[in-house]
C-alpha cells in the first residue's frame, strides 16, 4: 500500500512536544529551550490547554497522566481525577428523585483536579517553579490569543444556551453579542489573576525550597480564596441541569482541602516485547490492555491493513473488552477490580474462542469467579428518549506529550470542567466538571456512587517502553472511543511498521456496541462508525458479517498525538493529528 501523509514527522536530539493546540505545543518548545525536563513542558503545555480548549477542558476538569522518570527508570500514574462530594450519595439521589446524574449542572461536579496534577507533576518529576511554568499560560489569558475557527464556531452555536443558562458564561465568551469572530483576541483576566495569586503564594513561601512553594502555590486553589469562590457561587446560583430542576453544588470547603492527586502503579501488559503502560481501573484505560490481551493470539499482519478480517476481528476484540469494562471496572479504593486475571494468559485465551465469523449481538463480559453479573449482561438500551446525540463527547478532551533527551517522557488526556456543561464561575473565568455523571445509581456494582469516590473516567493516555527503556507516549480525545482510536494506532506502528505520522493518518473505525460512559448512557449494538476512507468493498464485507455501518467523514475519528524514543539513534519524533486542524508537534 502507498504511503499517505499529510505532515512530516517531527525529529530533534534535544525534545519533542506536542499538544491539542499549536500555541500550547509553542509553550512546551519555550519551557524546553529554556532548559526545562519533559515534566516542566508537560505542565507547562496542560496549563495552556486550560485556557486554548474551554471547550474540551480547564481548571475544573481532570488530568490522568503517565510519567516516565528517567533517573528512576521506572513509569507512574498520576490520579489526576477528583473525587466526589461527602454529600452526594445513593440516599441523597433517592431522595431528591434523581435516577440518572445528569451530565451538566452541578450535581456531577467532582472537586476540580487539574491545577494538583499541574502540582504534583511539577514538585515531584520537575525543576521550574509553578510561576515559571504558568508564565506562558498568563500572558496568553492577559494579553489574548486569536480565536481558532473550532473554539469560534462552538462558542456561536452555544451563545443562546450561555445567555439563557449560564450568564456568567456569556458575560466572559460573548460580551458583545451572540457571534464570536475567528482571529479575534479573547482575554481571561479572572483567569490570569487566580494563576497570579497563586505565583504569589509560591513566592513567599519561596524560602523553604522549591516543592513548599509550589505546595503553597495548590493551597490557594485547595485550601484558600479560589475554593471558597467555587463554593460560594455554586450554592448561591442554583443552575438547572438535565433532570429538568435547579439544584445548587454539593461540593464544600473539606472536600476540596482532604483531596490530593496521587502517583499509583499503572496497569501494564507486555505485547510482542513492549511493555505497554495504563491508568488503572479509575479510568477505562486497562480495556485497551484487554485489546491486546486477545489480539496477542491473532497474526494481524497477514490480515492486512484494514482489511475486513482485521477490523471484523479486533471490532470483536473490543466488544468483548469494553463488556468487561462495564462488568468490573471502577475506583480500586473502593470496588474490587480483578485486574490480574482479566489480564492472564489463560482468561484471554477463552475469551478469543468467542470471536466468530459474524458480528455478535450480546454484551458479553466474562466471568472471573462470581458467575456471570446480571447487571451488565441486561440488554443495553438504544431508545434516544433524552434528544442526545449517541456518543455526544467524542470530542472534549484534549492531549498532550513531552520527551526530553534523557529519556524522561509524560503523556497526559486533560478533559472537563466544559463550558457548554456546566456556568463559569464568576471571579475565575472556569467552570466546574460533570465527571460524576460516570457513576451508576445501582448498589453492589462497580463504578457505583459512593462518597469521595473517584468515578470511572474514560480519559486514558498511554506510555509504551522497551526493555524498561523510554520509547512511546500518546493519546487522544473521544470519550469511549480513546481506547479505540489509539489502539489503532499502536497497532499500526507496532504490527504493521507504519512511522508515526503514517500510523496516524490512516483511516480509524469503532464500534459503539456497549454503554456510553456518558449521560444517558445510551449504546447502539452492532453499529460500526468508519472514516469515508475506508474502502467500499471492505465496508460491504463488514455489513455482510452482520455489523451496522454508519460512514462519517474522511477525516472525523479522532485527534491522535504522540512521542517516540529512539535510543539506538537517539533520536527523538513526535507526530500530530491533522484532525481539527489546531494540534500540533514541535521538537529541537
Amino acid at each position: 500500500m502507498a504511503k499517505f501523509t499529510t505532515r512530516p514527522v517531527i525529529m530533534g536530539r534535544h525534545y519533542v512536544v506536542t499538544s491539542g493546540h499549536y500555541l500550547a505545543t509553542a509553550a512546551g518548545h519555550q519551557i524546553m529551550a529554556q532548559g526545562g525536563n519533559a515534566m516542566d513542558a508537560a505542565v507547562a503545555m496542560g496549563l495552556c490547554l486550560n485556557l486554548l480548549e474551554p471547550h474540551n477542558n480547564s481548571l475544573g476538569g481532570e488530568a490522568p497522566t503517565l510519567v516516565y522518570s528517567a533517573r528512576e527508570k521506572k513509569v507512574y500514574a498520576v490520579s489526576g481525577l477528583g473525587w466526589s462530594p461527602a454529600a452526594l450519595s445513593l440516599d441523597w439521589c433517592r431522595q431528591h428523585g434523581i435516577d440518572l446524574i445528569p451530565g451538566d449542572g452541578y450535581i456531577p461536579a467532582c472537586v476540580p483536579a487539574m491545577l494538583d496534577t499541574w502540582a504534583l507533576i511539577l514538585a515531584r518529576f520537575g525543576t521550574l517553579s509553578f510561576a515559571q511554568a504558568a508564565a506562558p499560560a498568563i500572558e496568553l489569558a492577559e494579553n489574548g490569543f486569536p480565536l481558532y475557527p473550532e473554539l469560534s464556531e462552538v462558542m456561536t452555536a452555544l451563545a443562546g444556551h450561555f445567555t439563557r443558562q449560564y450568564p456568567s458564561t456569556a458575560r466572559l465568551y460573548l460580551p458583545d453579542g451572540t457571534t464570536a469572530e475567528t482571529g479575534k483576541l479573547f482575554r481571561n483576566l479572572d483567569w490570569a489573576d487566580a494563576l497570579r495569586k497563586m505565583c504569589r503564594a509560591e513566592v513567599t513561601a519561596s524560602g523553604k525550597g522549591r516543592i513548599a512553594g509550589i505546595e503553597a502555590a495548590r493551597d490557594v486553589f485547595y485550601r484558600g480564596e479560589i475554593a471558597e469562590k467555587i463554593v460560594e457561587f455554586i450554592t448561591a446560583h442554583p443552575v438547572e441541569d438535565a433532570s429538568g430542576r435547579a439544584h445548587s453544588g454539593l461540593l464544600n470547603l473539606a472536600d476540596f482541602a482532604e483531596w490530593h492527586a496521587t502517583l499509583e502503579e499503572p496497569v501494564m501488559y507486555n505485547y510482542h516485547g513492549l511493555e505497554v503502560y495504563k491508568c488503572p481501573a479509575w479510568t477505562q484505560g486497562p480495556v485497551f490492555l484487554q485489546q491486546l490481551a486477545i489480539l496477542q493470539g491473532f497474526d494481524l499482519k497477514s490480515m492486512g491493513h484494514n482489511s475486513a478480517d482485521y477490523l471484523h476481528t479486533w471490532i470483536e476484540c473490543a466488544k468483548l473488552a469494553f463488556a468487561d469494562r462495564e462488568a468490573y471496572y471502577g475506583d480500586p479504593l473502593f470496588d474490587d477490580v480483578p485486574m490480574h486475571l482479566l489480564l492472564s494468559t489463560v482468561y484471554n485465551d477463552q475469551r478469543r474462542e468467542l470471536i466468530g465469523p459474524l458480528a455478535s449481538v450480546d454484551l458479553r463480559p466474562g466471568d472471573v469467579g462470581r458467575g456471570f453479573p446480571a447487571y451488565a449482561t441486561l440488554p443495553v438500551h438504544t431508545d434516544n428518549q433524552h434528544g442526545l446525540a449517541l456518543r455526544s463527547h467524542a470530542g472534549d478532551t484534549t492531549h498532550l506529550d513531552a520527551l526530553d533527551a534523557q529519556g524522561n517522557m509524560v503523556a497526559c488526556t486533560p478533559s472537563g470542567g466544559w463550558f457548554q456543561a456546566s456556568p463559569v464561575i464568576d471571579g475565575l473565568g472556569f467552570p466546574l466538571g460533570t465527571r460524576a455523571q460516570m457513576f451508576y445509581l445501582n448498589p453492589g456494582r462497580p463504578n457505583s456512587l459512593a462518597p469521595h469516590k473517584r468515578p470511572r473516567a474514560t480519559l486514558t493516555p498511554t506510555l509504551v517502553t522497551r526493555q524498561g527503556e523510554p520509547y512511546l507516549a500518546f493519546g487522544t480525545q473521544g470519550g469511549d472511543c480513546q481506547d479505540q482510536w489509539t489502539l489503532q494506532f499502536f497497532l499500526n506502528v507496532v504490527d504493521f511498521g507504519m512511522d508515526l505520522q503514517e500510523a496516524i493518518d490512516a483511516p480509524i473505525v469503532h464500534t459503539d456496541h456497549f454503554p456510553s460512559s456518558f449521560y444517558p448512557r445510551q449504546a447502539d449494538p452492532m453499529l460500526v462508525s468508519a472514516e469515508g476512507r475506508i474502502t467500499a468493498d471492505v465496508l460491504q464485507d463488514l455489513e455482510r458479517r452482520g455489523h451496522k455501518l454508519s460512514v462519517l467523514g474522511d477525516w472525523e475519528h479522532g485527534k491522535v498525538m504522540c512521542v517516540r524514543y529512539d535510543a539506538g539513534r537517539q533520536m527523538l519524533s513526535a507526530a500530530a493529528s491533522p484532525r481539527g486542524m489546531v494540534a500540533y508537534a514541535l521538537g529541537w
